[in-house]
């Protein structure tokens, strides 16, 4: 019978393994570790790489071995700037480097579902605690505790078009940011430019308005998640019915030696361990990475998982009422380097970098904007659930912009001493309505389209 193993023996060697976040050869495993005889040590280093532990990488004398979660390095904290020198940590240039190499020098890799497994919520992070403090006096509202989605509610008409832009952007959308004012704003669809791009942006607009409106019950859980896919993949997809749906068939990633997993009980057992540990992570912006990192990752859509992840990524701030990440100026290359080194490293370093770098972009853009921003009228706060309601009715029930209509049915919902304000704001809405901007009444296009006419 073979003799159990010590706890404490295999503690020892995993410690061993993060003292050298580079990675570590087997001859300097022995040299910490003259008690164990080598083959005994190369037994329980292969034990810890099967039980997810550690990470081995290379064959024979050029085998090494890393920590399962990519560590913790003390990033130094930069002043933002567009010059990828002064954001960029040592560890992010030398991923960078390794997944800019020709394709046919880089490795073949498939899912590694360790690198979730082994991730620890409230142990490990991804972000150091001395970034998370960081962002945490940057993205913080200087009024206190509010509700949920206050901030986001703030700045909503600009995050729409920045994080509508952004996000389609680093798709190869082509869009301007004018076009996408455009086309949001006054449902005008850019000349020259395909119906996908403006499909795209709208997607968007109506995912994030679900975020923010929805504040209170979002979370990282199948029901926002699949939703947010659906809302973004809406129309998008050559199977319509995989909108919002874990996908049950193999995909592959151009540009890339990854392969994801193709297996659907893999697929939906890592995605409910996805969630069920981004839920549980105290730190939204460790909750925010996390997910950047592990939904791409695991790629548990058709198409379209990038995007659900930088949304994603917004839950836990329009949650806790900090500033929003919106994107807006990450580079496109930089970003996929970053996506790329998780792929095909699982290394986290540039995608870090590019993330902190992003979200101090993010907040000089709206701290700027709430300072100028006027107070908000406190009967148009009041009132939105009722005013969404009148606008709903009045576009479902096919009728004409007609004062009186307007005021029946606001009667019902608004006391008397507030009556007048609300019919005018009500047909002020209606009035304002296109197809750029039904998304924020739970209207569907057709909707729209049969009112219109």
């Amino acid at each position: 019978m073979a003799r159990s193993v010590p706890a404490a023996v295999y503690d020892q060697l995993v410690a061993e393994v993060e003292r050298h976040p580079e990675g570590v050869g087997i001859e300097d495993l022995a040299a910490a570790c003259p008690a164990l005889a080598r083959r005994t040590l190369q037994r329980h280093l292969a034990r810890l790489a099967a039980d997810g532990r550690i990470r081995a990488e290379g064959q024979a004398a050029a085998r090494r071995y890393l920590t399962a979660v990519a560590p913790a390095v003390e990033a130094p904290l930069v002043e933002p700037s567009l010059d990828a020198a002064a954001w960029m940590t040592d560890a992010g240039r030398k991923v960078q480097r390794l997944v800019r190499r020709p394709l046919m020098q880089r490795k073949p890799v498939g899912y590694r579902r360790s690198l979730l497994e082994a991730y620890r919520p409230n142990v490990d992070a991804y972000l150091p605690l001395a970034v998370r403090r960081h962002l945490h006096e940057l993205g913080r509202p200087p009024d206190g505790d509010r509700p949920a989605g206050t901030y986001a509610r703030q700045v909503l008409d600009r995050l729409i078009i920045d994080l509508s832009w952004a996000s389609s952007r680093l798709e190869g959308n082509t869009y301007t940011r004018l076009d996408t004012q455009n086309l949001i704003a006054f449902g005008q669809v850019a000349e020259g430019k395909g119906q996908r791009e403006a499909q795209m942006i709208l997607n968007h607009r109506g995912a994030i308005e679900m975020l923010v409106e929805d504040a209170e019950t979002i979370g990282f859980n199948r029901y926002t998640v699949q939703n947010l896919h659906a809302l973004l993949a809406d129309d998008l997809l050559s199977d319509p019915d995989a909108a919002g749906r874990l996908r049950s068939i193999l995909v592959s990633i151009s540009g890339t030696t990854y392969q994801p997993t193709g297996i659907p009980q893999v697929i939906e057992e890592a995605f409910d361990t996805l969630l069920g540990k981004a839920d549980i992570i105290e730190d939204p912006f460790e909750q925010a990475f996390f997910v950047m990192v592990h939904i791409p990752y695991l790629q548990p859509f058709e198409d379209v998982n990038k995007r659900v992840s930088r949304l994603a990524a917004n839950i836990p701030l329009i949650k806790r009422n900090l500033a929003p990440l919106s994107f807006v100026d990450v580079p496109e290359q930089d970003y996929v380097d970053g996506i790329l080194g998780v792929y095909e490293l699982n290394r986290v370093d540039l995608l870090r970098d590019l993330f902190v770098w992003a979200y101090e972009r993010s907040c000089q853009r709206y701290t700027q904007l709430r300072e100028a921003l006027p107070v908000p009228d406190p009967l148009r706060l009041r009132y939105r659930n009722e005013l969404g309601e009148i606008v709903r009715e009045t576009v479902r029930g096919g009728e004409a912009i007609e004062i009186g209509a307007v005021r029946a049915r606001s009667r019902e919902l608004v006391p008397a001493a507030d009556l007048d304000t609300v019919v005018a704001m009500a047909v002020n809405e209606i009035h304002r309505l296109h197809e750029g901007n039904i998304a924020r009444f739970g209207l569907r296009l057709s909707e729209y389209r049969a009112w219109k006419k």
